[in-house]
């Protein structure tokens, strides 16, 4: 049981007028008339601002107190609440600050991610380790927004989830505004499409790197190097003091080229799960974390995400990892958005299905045999799709990842499954 719960309120960090507006007509269009019981347990962040300041700092021990119990995003399962320490999140900070050399306090970060998210979280506190001025973005959906921000503040650095570099490329207004103060963007939460990547570095002249991370580790493991080399297609190699590796089922590690795991340890890594003690075990083991991540590493030691094990499509005994599948249908000109699944089959147990999102201008104007022979001029005939389906629209997290997860699990309704 917690102590105390205090509640932050957004009126309390605006001024008058503003703060008038917001109350009584933003807030109560949007959520309509919201009481809060009162309770002894809960304070107001305003009413704990009032109070007379403590005559000295409370005692803490950074690496076994938790400062933050961070949910994750639930998207192969139920959340579970990451327990991260004081020095878990200062010190996934710091490693990811040294990562790109050129940064400084004249640097100007744009936070356009919620901080209610980790990667938003650490992103805006590696802003603020810089001293850098940060322009803060409260919804990441208003992609004209965000494209004023960049051209206004002359935005040099921000971290982003491909959906919204996608959605900013496919603008129809992208063209209107000056995106070359753009020096290095980091993407991560879900893989970076090889062709988002190129079609992002040849609008803005600047570079984006993809970069791995998890609730459980602050969040960031690896990423590219923002001016070595870097590869697409991979999530790069990890940050400073961090290890990783990819084991088999028995723990042992694998060599280069060999598919398995993803294992990481270091100073970011969580002190456990709040309140799930046999799943800590399961996934914390001497202090190695296992990610549910099936990766390979190159000779290189750049690291690769083949897919969520969860993830994995078995047909006819074949393993299909949906990210291939998805990479090459983003290849394809007509595409927006795409995600695929793997949906019950009565003869290969499984079968591939892709969801694609159209751009506007090619709504109407291809089919599913456009796809087939595309796919089938690109990928091995038993990881083709066998079943499209166009929408308006993908599932996605509040932070913009798409769901498979809520794919599968429509189709299995369907399925009676």
């Amino acid at each position: 049981m917690f102590d105390m719960v205090v509640i932050c309120r957004t009126e309390e960090y605006l001024k008058f007028p503003v703060k008038q507006l917001y109350t009584h007509i933003v807030k109560r269009k949007k959520y309509g008339n919201i009481r809060i019981e009162p309770r002894s347990e809960i304070s107001f962040y305003s009413d704990i601002m009032k109070l007379r300041r403590a005559e000295r700092r409370a005692d803490v021990n950074p690496k076994e107190d938790v400062a933050v119990i961070q949910y994750t995003g639930g998207t192969t399962g139920f959340p579970k609440g990451a327990m991260l320490t004081h020095y878990n999140v200062v010190a996934n900070a710091y490693q990811v600050a040294e990562w790109d050399p050129k940064a400084s306090p004249n640097d100007i970060f744009m936070t356009v991610l919620p901080a209610f998210h980790i990667y938003g979280f650490t992103a805006a506190n590696v802003g603020m380790l810089f001293n850098a001025k940060l322009v803060v973005i409260p919804d990441p959906r208003d992609i004209e927004r965000v494209l004023k921000a960049i051209h206004k503040h002359r935005i040099t650095t921000f971290a982003g989830v491909p959906t919204l570099f996608n959605a900013i490329l496919n603008h129809p207004k992208v063209r209107k505004y000056d995106l070359s103060c753009v020096r290095v963007c980091i993407s991560g939460a879900a893989p970076l499409p090889v062709e988002i990547k190129r079609r992002w570095e040849e609008i803005t002249g600047g570079k984006i790197v993809e970069a791995y991370g998890l609730s459980e580790t602050s969040p960031g493991v690896t990423a590219n190097p923002c001016y070595g080399l870097n590869k697409p297609g991979s999530i790069g190699i990890p940050f400073p003091d961090t290890f990783a590796v990819v084991v088999d089922e028995d723990g042992t590690i694998l060599p280069p080229g060999e598919i398995g795991e993803l294992a990481v340890f270091g100073p970011q890594v969580m002190k456990g799960y709040w309140n799930m003690e046999a799943e800590t075990a399961k996934t914390l083991i001497n202090g190695w974390f296992l990610t549910g991540d099936l990766a390979v590493v190159d000779e290189d030691s750049y690291f690769y995400i083949v897919d969520r094990k969860k993830d994995m499509i078995i047909a006819g005994g074949y393993n299909i990892y949906p990210r291939e599948v998805e990479e090459v249908l983003y290849e394809h000109p007509a595409v927006l958005e795409a995600a695929v699944v793997g949906v019950p089959d009565p003869y290969r147990g499984e079968t591939v299905k892709a969801y694609i999102v159209l751009k506007p201008e090619f709504k109407g104007k291809v089919t599913e045999k456009d796809f087939d022979k595309f796919c089938r001029e690109r990928l091995a005939a038993y990881k083709v799709p066998r079943i499209y389906e166009f929408r308006d629209e993908l599932p996605k997290t509040l932070v913009g990842k798409i769901l498979r997860r809520a794919l599968r699990e429509e189709e299995m309704r369907k399925s009676g499954a």
